[in-house]
């Protein structure tokens, strides 16, 4: 992996942070957003964009004491106000209205943007980032967006990403969604033209597309990585998942990664649903300060030939039975 080397901090700078959630994710993402308040070492102002009108009363309920008595600012916007302000922000753009009305976690590419001034850093986090040691974000990208690196990659449905490759979208590989940063605005008249390819058949309600779309942007925009072992993405290994049926617990299999190296841990997957017990074992606790920047690592583009054996393994897999290791 080649590595960018990394730009100067921003000195006293308010760090913009946005999440997509429902108010479903709640039990996972109180403890996520906790994390995030207690850890950082910057002032934050987080925007919460989520469904309802009702769905927003239940997150600000459940959020909002977390800001109590810190430096940091909340703001909590119901799809409501959001779908009024999408209809003017990219009244030029209908691919990009439609897109937003499929599954929520689409939303976190065309919302969070509408909310940023023009060059202004924009963080996107997912509700199950978690923050285990006091830490500062990475400076924003010169150019391009950073996004984490995920060791296979979650490009997915299989019919989509062959729709991408069909189009001639290239996309990058390794890609995971889990952290985004860049500086606005995004590249509209691209994003346009990928969603317009994309949805000449009806695209399924899906949230992986959502990484499809990133994975086109930062081929087509550039950026890079954040560095693996310090922005981490739980991988859930063959080997994992054997030894969880053997009897290893949620918490054992946190112990196992090198927790005080990490600024934000991905707790993607089942891995989400281990945090409460691991805060209450105190394995997430604050043990080291991660405060200076670190590279980024250059994408590389994903291959139409290791899509292909991607997918004939997986097809194998499901003949043969093996799929099952996998559930």
């Amino acid at each position: 992996m080649q590595n960018i080397t990394a730009d100067h901090p921003v000195e006293d700078q308010v760090r913009k942070v946005y999440y997509v959630l429902g108010k479903s994710s709640l039990p996972y993402a109180e403890r996520c957003i906790a994390s995030l308040v207690r850890s950082s070492t910057e002032t934050m102002a987080v925007v919460i964009l989520t469904d309802s009108p009702a769905d927003a009363a239940s997150v600000s309920e459940a959020i909002t004491p977390l800001f109590a008595e810190t430096r940091h600012s909340l703001r909590v916007i119901d799809e409501v106000e959001a779908r009024e302000r999408a209809e003017t922000y990219y009244a030029q753009f209908p691919a990009i209205r439609q897109f937003r009305e499929g599954h929520p976690c689409w939303r976190k590419i065309t919302d969070p943007q509408m909310y940023a001034a023009f060059g202004e850093e924009v963080i996107i986090l997912d509700p199950d980032v978690y923050f285990p040691n006091q830490f500062a974000f990475e400076p924003a990208p010169e150019f391009g967006v950073a996004l984490m690196y995920q060791p296979p990659n979650c490009l997915l449905p299989e019919d989509v990403v062959r729709r991408a490759f069909e189009q001639h979208i290239t996309m990058a590989d390794h890609t995971d969604i889990g952290v985004c940063q860049f500086n606005s605005p995004i590249n509209f008249f691209y994003l346009e033209e990928i969603l317009t390819k994309l949805a000449e058949k009806p695209l399924p309600r899906s949230m992986h597309i959502e990484s499809i779309v990133w994975a086109a942007l930062a081929a087509q925009w550039g950026g890079g990585h954040f560095l693996p072992q310090v922005w981490h993405c739980y991988r859930n290994s063959l080997s994992g998942r054997v030894a969880r049926r053997l009897g290893r617990s949620g918490v054992e299999s946190l112990k196992r990664l090198n927790l005080k190296d990490m600024k934000a841990f991905h707790a993607g997957g089942e891995a989400k649903y281990w945090l409460v017990d691991a805060e209450k074992a105190g394995i997430l606790g604050h043990r080291h300060a991660n405060v200076t920047p670190t590279p980024k690592v250059r994408y590389k583009p994903f291959s139409r030939g290791k899509f292909e054996r991607k997918f004939l393994l997986r097809r194998i897999a499901a003949k043969t039975g093996l799929s099952r290791l996998w559930q």
